[in-house]
Parts: structure tokens; C-alpha cells; sequence
């Protein structure tokens, strides 16, 4: 058994690792500003409720924790204010990386994003490509990194994950979008053709990938970066249409015209109408995949999942528990449905 602390922990991440890490008989503290409120973990978990802005806070709990582990994954999502995410992603990483290090804990882990490496001309993605910050969520990613790399000069075993765009339990934010489309029998537009190849990724994989990373007997091995993603997946259409087969109504990924699109996200995001962030819409029409074949090395870790796998359970768990969230609207965590701003009227021509 060994001692995790989570950061990050009442998120959509946190609250699937807790799960994956208490069914294998590991220890679990979670620590998040908000409250932890899943009733299927009270009482087999430990929960801190601190902010990783708070230095004073995270060394106190670092220092009493005696963890084996810190799975470091709290951060402030793009859809959050400028000097939030600066000071949530950067001051908040250093905070409890610098804690880890200092109350010498075996093994930490960093999660950091594929956002890293910009919009890149080429695919797939590998470790060693370089990376640029788009916006301040990227460029604070880009800066933790290289703050991760200055830990290990000093001696922390600390492992940097870039994972894709995972979905599953407790994942709603833009995918609740889709979903709720999907469930009324509706089709549903792409941005552009939905031509291009855009892996995503299983959180059930990526906590495999993590214990993987923690347990392996090697720290030297895993004292790098690693890319996790879905080792099947096809274009945006195809893996999305799968939805809406499964939804049973005979529906279609629908094509629009990609540049034009973008040019209206961007007006309706100068006005604050728009349901997406300028990373997810100016992503959406260029190809997006990473190589997974240094973790399938080091790791001999090969994700079980497809783009379509992680789609489909993502939406069972959907349907399974729209009920209890649904008056729930926000627009800045994935743990609730986001705002569908204007596309809530465009919704009634599809």
C-alpha cells in the first residue's frame, strides 16, 4: 500500500484516480479549494480542502502527510481569468512541487498537457518536439515544465505526464454539450469538415499510466516526460458519429465551413456568447496526436481504450446520471455542463 496525496482532488482527474487508487487498496488524500462531495468515497478517503496558492497550507500538509506519492493536478482551466491561471498553475505547481522536495517524497508527478506544444505543423507529437505556449494556460504549462526540470537537477524523482484530452466518469464541461444534442436526437456541427485525426484519451488509462509511473522500480526511468493518449482513434466525424449511432436516432456529424466558424467564435467570444475557449476552437479543424511510444517503452503501458471506447462510456455515464446535474451550468470546471452561450438557439436547427 502506499500514501498518495491528489491534488486537484474534488476534479474530474482527482475524483477517477481516488477511485482507481482505492480499489487497489492505496491510502488517498485529496486536496482541492472545494469541498470533496462524491458520497461513493466518504470515509475511505482523507480529504484537505486547501488552495495550491496557499504556501503555508501545502507545506503543513506535505509535512504531515508522510506520502509516497504527490499527484500533482490541480490548475485553473483557460476558461479562468488571466492572473488565476498564472498564479493557480504556476505559484500553485511550485508550492507543492517545492514541498514534495523538501519533505522528500519518493515519487511526484506532474500532470501538464499536450497544450505545450503549440499548433504544430507536424504529426505525431514526441516528447522531444519543442514546445510553445499558446495563451497563458500553455504558457504557464511550458513555465512548470521547465520548473519541473530545475527539481530534478536538485534530486526529486518527478515525472511529467502530457496527456490528451481525457474523458470519462464525472466528465461534462464542453462533452455535455454534445451529449445533451446526441440524447435529444439531434445532429450535431463540426468545426469545419471533421476531416482531421484528433486522438483523445480514457481516464481509466490515464490513472493506469500514473500508477505505472509511481510504481515502477526504476526512478530514473521515469524522471522525463511521457505523452499518454489513445493508441486508436480515427477523424473527429468518424469517432463522433459513434455518438450519435449510439444515440439511435439516425442523426449526422454535420460539416461547416471552418474559417468562417472560427471568425464567429471569435466575435461571440469578444462578446462572451461563445460555449468554447479559442485553444478547443482553433484546434478543432488541424490534426492533433502524440506518439505514446516512449510510455509503451518505459512503461509497458499500452492505453486499452479507443477515441470511440472513451466517447461511448463517457456518454453511458452520461445518460446514467444527467438527472443529477441537470440544472447544474457552469463554465469553469469540467465537472458540470458548460453554458452553451449562442449554440442553445442554434441547437433547434439540428
Amino acid at each position: 500500500m502506499a500514501r498518495w496525496l491528489v491534488t486537484g482532488g474534488s476534479g474530474f482527474l482527482g475524483v477517477n484516480l481516488a477511485r482507481f487508487l482505492v480499489a487497489r487498496g492505496h491510502a488517498v488524500t485529496t486536496l482541492d479549494k472545494e469541498p470533496f462531495d462524491y458520497p461513493d468515497l466518504q470515509g475511505r478517503i482523507t480529504h484537505a480542502q486547501i488552495d495550491v496558492r496557499d504556501r503555508a497550507g501545502i507545506e503543513s500538509c506535505l509535512a504531515a502527510g508522510g506520502f509516497d506519492v504527490v499527484m500533482h493536478g490541480a490548475a485553473a482551466l483557460p476558461l479562468y481569468s488571466k492572473r488565476d491561471i498564472l498564479t493557480t498553475n504556476i505559484d500553485g505547481t511550485r508550492n507543492v512541487l517545492e514541498a514534495a522536495f523538501t519533505n522528500r517524497v519518493p515519487r511526484s508527478i506532474y500532470i501538464s498537457s499536450t497544450a505545450v506544444y503549440g499548433l504544430p505543423d507536424k504529426h505525431p507529437l514526441f516528447e522531444t518536439d519543442a514546445t510553445t505556449g499558446v495563451g497563458p494556460y500553455g504558457i504557464s504549462k511550458v513555465e512548470c515544465e521547465h520548473y519541473v526540470r530545475t527539481l530534478r537537477e536538485r534530486g526529486l524523482t518527478v515525472t511529467t505526464i502530457r496527456p490528451k484530452s481525457f474523458v470519462g466518469p464525472e466528465r461534462l464541461g464542453v462533452f455535455a454539450i454534445f451529449y445533451e444534442w446526441a440524447s435529444e436526437g439531434r445532429s450535431f456541427p463540426m468545426i469545419g469538415r471533421g476531416r482531421n485525426l484528433y486522438q483523445l484519451l480514457d481516464v481509466e488509462d490515464l490513472c493506469e499510466a500514473l500508477v505505472r509511473v509511481a510504481e515502477h522500480p526504476d526512478p530514473a526511468a521515469v524522471n522525463t516526460e511521457f505523452n499518454i493518449g489513445a493508441k486508436v482513434f480515427s477523424t473527429m466525424r468518424e469517432d463522433y458519429q459513434a455518438v450519435l449511432d449510439r444515440a439511435g436516432f439516425g442523426r449526422k456529424i454535420r460539416s461547416s465551413p471552418g474559417n468562417l466558424v472560427v471568425f464567429a467564435l471569435e466575435v461571440l467570444e469578444l462578446l462572451h456568447l461563445s460555449p468554447l475557449y479559442p485553444w478547443v476552437y482553433k484546434t478543432a479543424t488541424r490534426d492533433s496526436f502524440v506518439s505514446v511510444e516512449k510510455a509503451e517503452r518505459a512503461l509497458g503501458f499500452t492505453p486499452r481504450f479507443s477515441n470511440q471506447d472513451a466517447l461511448l462510456r463517457n456518454y453511458e455515464w452520461y445518460l446514467a446520471n444527467r438527472e443529477r446535474f441537470q440544472h447544474a451550468r457552469g463554465d469553469r470546471t469540467h465537472r458540470v455542463p458548460w453554458s452553451q452561450g449562442v449554440l442553445g438557439l442554434a441547437r433547434h436547427f439540428f
